[in-house]
């Protein structure tokens, strides 16, 4: 394998903007490296408690030290693979794997596979881990509604099923009081679930945003985000009000959040840049940087313990002679050869 790292230090993007505090007028860093491996990608997940970044390439997973870069091990046969959700309690990591219907339970020390679980369902796509209720949640684009799946991350058994509002739910967050919120792509909207009767009980419109992806939430301030493509969203989880919205670029797949820096990451793929916001206040967020990274780079995850955001993508060379490049969504289009694959690093 050959590793190429970069560094670049980033002039603060808008100068002439009062930032709330001095600290935020710092340029943010990004470092980048190629770490090889074969398959496209989607989701990536960082482990604070070992430092390592789980990456996902198409059919298997890569595990990245993510300080250095380097590769650690693989989790394969996870065909046509999404997300991956971590149960420390447990040490067990889970897959949701498209192509089969199959998430891949794994030993988060080892890397081992433990078992294959069928869910029972078609289009798993996201996942996510309910820590107050111990619960995996696999989320999915299953027909002909979308669908959550409750999986027992101690054993693997699949143990409860909730029918969606909208047919493409995206991420999904926990208040940690008994509610999911899942991004409902198709609608525009959340889906809110409550988790004693692991039933749909209010769906709320989110405009302007547009195909939301990406959810986090500060649960301090009753605050979810939605990360959509060119306007993200900022809701009141009390009454599903869209309280602020947020500049951001195009092609966003997901979003990150560190809790004790109060800072949002917006991945937008199509632009190949991070635009990284501070909450002020619970309705106020100001645009810090906007940190530019690699076309394609959609999709984030962020060390809240070591204040370190994650991003990884293929970089491509020209597509064959005619093919038409895409012109929105995410970057998806026809593809050429693969010339590097980048693990890239965004702090301060």
């Amino acid at each position: 394998m050959t590793r190429i790292a970069s560094r670049i230090t980033l002039a603060a993007a808008a100068a002439a903007l009062v930032f709330p505090a001095s600290s935020f007028a710092q340029a943010f860093k990004v470092e980048k490296f190629n770490i090889g491996g074969e398959g496209g990608t989607d989701y990536l997940t960082a482990d604070p408690a070992s430092g390592r970044v789980y990456v996902s390439r198409g059919s298997h997973w890569m595990i990245v030290d993510g300080a250095t870069g380097n590769v650690l091990g693989d989790i394969p046969d996870t065909p046509g693979t999404h997300g991956v959700a971590l149960a420390p309690k447990w040490n067990h990591g889970f897959t949701t794997n498209r192509t089969d219907s199959t998430s891949t339970m794994f030993d988060m020390k080892t890397g081992a596979v433990i078992k294959k679980i069928h869910p029972g369902i078609n289009g798993l796509d996201g996942i996510m881990y309910d820590e107050q209720n111990d619960k995996i949640v696999l989320i999915n684009h299953s027909t002909p509604d979308g669908t959550l799946v409750i999986v027992d991350p101690k054993d693997g058994d699949v143990v409860g099923r909730v029918t969606l509002t909208g047919r493409a739910p995206e991420g999904g967050v926990a208040d940690g009081r008994g509610r999911i919120y899942v991004n409902l792509e198709d609608k525009s909207a959340i889906d809110v679930v409550d988790t004693k009767t692991w039933k749909v009980v209010e769906t709320w419109p989110i405009a302007p945003c547009e195909a939301p992806t990406g959810i986090a939430m500060d649960r301090s301030t009753n605050r979810i985000f939605s990360g959509c493509s060119g306007t993200s969203v900022v809701v009141d989880s009390k009454t599903g009000k869209v309280v602020a919205q947020i500049a951001n670029g195009r092609g966003v797949d997901a979003l990150g959040w560190d809790q004790a820096q109060k800072l949002m990451y917006i991945p937008a793929g199509n632009d190949g840049n991070v635009t990284v916001v501070h909450e002020d206040s619970p309705d106020r967020y100001t645009v810090v940087e906007t940190v530019p990274t690699v076309p394609r780079a959609k999709t984030i995850s962020v060390d809240e313990t070591h204040h370190i955001a994650y991003l990884f993508t293929p970089e491509y060379g020209p597509p064959p002679a005619g093919a038409t490049p895409p012109t929105g969504g995410r970057g998806r289009g026809p593809l050429g050869p693969m010339i590097a694959a980048w693990f890239i690093k965004v702090q301060r």
